[in-house]
């Protein structure tokens, strides 16, 4: 329970102190700081027993994206630091609109790492509205009118969700009531997978439409994810990484808790059609807008969108093959996604835009950006070698096994995904440069290299305790 006291407390502390920092370079070095303890006490969950009272826990399932977690917050404030720096130096910031940033970035860890970690229903959803606030303070930064726009239409639209999951959450505690009585116990997840196959399944299945609609609108499911592009085009990149890379996994992770109460009751409906359907929607829908996106955060927002869809199909299909898919496509996607981030933050430093139609040539006026940026967007289309292939590939293939008459549409979305990142990537590293060229970038890109290491690795080989613990999950999952 100490390593857990650690990982919670050091962005805690970390968020009520760094808005006291005399500057912004103190601020961004202390940031860097206590993510970089955050995660080397994360590491020490793998060697130590695994605690749980009826607040904490630590399970199979959360072990590994606590880890996930600390590690791109690390890699994102090393990168945060350089991209603040040069949007101060370029006066595209006011450092009085920075005195809270690296506080809100802390508070965003903790509220994130509180989520993972909570054994009771109500921390949970606590610490996912705590992520909410946090978060659009930082999409709003910039103070202009569409960024402040973009931060409103978050936290209303989020807000009107999470209350949706406030009022699933609450049914949920009803129906353990009657069988566990009140107090604590009946809302702590160890003592309710126990218990559950008691519970009323009507309330069970009530309280989850109400849960799928509001984690799912956190998650950026369609048709919930209207918050989700504005958020991304408008706040500053760093954001744009820890939403894609960790807020959107930890309100699946939400959701998949959920789930595995229904499974173990028995007497439910089947979860699995409503997040295929949401899935598939997502994915299809996402993969269809991505032709018509002038900015290029925005495009890959929609990316994002899609490989939600495509991890909440993969739940929503279920057995041992598709869950073991599906959390490897989490793990995947985030590390990609939040590398293409900080690609992204680094392009539009050099060329002065997000506008796709500006951003041509980036192999011939920056060669390693430009062959990064390939090397990225050939990993989030699904290529081999790189990791995200292995797991839609496992997908697609559990799929024609298990529900033939699927696999029709997850192909569709994916091939129309993949001409969409296609057609971008010719103009975006190929075509004949345009616009403005800018000599220096904000920050080393020794983040993104680490990031797509790991994808790489995992396309190529993925070590035994890795398959195992995967395969664990899976069966946890149902």
């Amino acid at each position: 329970m100490t390593v857990i006291l650690f990982i919670l407390g050091l962005p805690a502390v970390a968020a009520i102190l760094l808005p006291l920092a005399p500057s912004h370079k103190v601020g961004a070095k202390t940031n860097i700081g206590v993510c970089m303890a955050t995660f080397c006490v994360s590491l020490a969950l793998f060697f130590v027993d695994r605690p749980t009272d009826l607040l904490f826990f630590i399970d199979d399932f959360n072990i590994y994206l606590v880890v996930l977690t600390t590690f791109v917050g690390l890699t994102t404030s090393f990168f945060s630091a350089g991209y603040i720096a040069h949007e101060i130096e370029h006066k595209h910031l006011d450092v009085r609109n920075l005195r809270f940033y690296h506080a809100m970035f802390q508070a965003f860890m903790f509220t994130m790492l509180l989520g993972l970690v909570a054994n009771n229903l109500g921390f949970l959803w606590v610490a996912v509205e705590g992520a909410t606030l946090a978060t659009a303070l930082m999409i709003s930064l910039s103070r202009t009118q569409a960024s402040i726009k973009a931060a409103w239409k978050y936290f209303i639209l989020c807000g009107v969700g999470i209350a949706l999951a406030l009022f699933g959450t609450i049914l949920v505690y009803l129906a353990a009531q009657p069988v566990m009585g009140a107090g604590l116990h009946a809302m702590a997840w160890s003592e309710l997978m126990r218990w559950g196959p008691q519970f009323d399944p009507v309330l069970l299945d009530l309280a989850f439409v109400f849960l799928l609609i509001g984690y799912g609108t956190k998650a950026g499911l369609a048709p919930l994810h209207a918050w989700l592009p504005d958020a991304h085009g408008e706040g500053p990149t760093p954001v744009s990484a820890v939403l894609s890379g960790l807020l959107l996994n930890v309100a699946l992770y939400a959701l998949l808790r959920f789930k595995m109460l229904l499974v173990a009751n028995g007497k439910t409906l089947a979860p699995g059609p409503l997040m295929i359907g949401m899935g598939l929607m997502s994915l299809v829908l996402a993969s269809v807008m991505l032709y018509r996106r002038r900015d290029i955060k925005r495009m890959f927002a929609y990316s994002s969108i899609e490989h939600i869809g495509l991890v909440t199909f993969a739940f929503g299909l279920g057995g041992a093959m598709a869950n073991f898919a599906g959390l490897l496509h989490m793990m995947l996607h985030s590390l990609t996604k939040s590398a293409i981030f900080f690609i992204v933050g680094h392009v539009a430093h050099v060329k002065g835009t997000q506008n796709l139609a500006d951003l041509r040539g980036l192999t011939v006026s920056h060669p390693p950006l430009g062959w990064t940026l390939v090397l990225a967007m050939v990993a989030i289309a699904g290529l081999p070698p790189l990791g995200l292939f292995t797991s839609e590939f496992l997908m697609v293939t559990t799929t024609v096994s298990q529900a033939p008459l699927l696999a029709a549409p997850l192909v569709l979305g994916l091939l129309v995904g993949f001409g969409a990142l296609a057609l971008r990537l010719q103009g975006l590293a190929f075509g004949t440069p345009r616009g403005l060229v800018h000599t220096g970038g904000g920050g080393s890109l020794v983040p993104i290299y680490a990031h797509l290491a790991l994808v790489l690795v995992a396309g190529v080989y993925l070590p035994a305790p890795l398959v195992r613990w995967f395969e664990a999950v899976s069966r946890l999952l149902g």
